[in-house]
């Protein structure tokens, strides 16, 4: 193989590999593998008292979630 053919397997490997880690980044920083609800829809095909404990987490996460936002104090 010539230089020229190495070196440019090289710079596209790299690009392909900076761009799928951006592409990752982008994707962790807007929430595309948050599963918002999973808890719920696991508990859904549960019994009852199942289900009123998962209400109940979700309800203290949102709650935890509002007191952080309420008494968030930049340094």
């Amino acid at each position: 193989m010539s230089e020229n053919i190495i070196i440019l397997m090289i710079s596209v490997s790299t690009f392909l590999g900076a761009l799928g880690l951006l592409a990752l980044l982008w994707g962790v920083k807007t929430g595309q593998f948050d599963d918002q609800s999973k808890f719920i829809d696991g508990a859904r095909y549960d019994n009852e008292e199942d289900m009123r404990d998962a209400k109940m987490m979700d309800e203290k996460r949102r709650k935890r979630e509002e007191d952080r936002k309420k008494n968030y104090r930049p340094e």
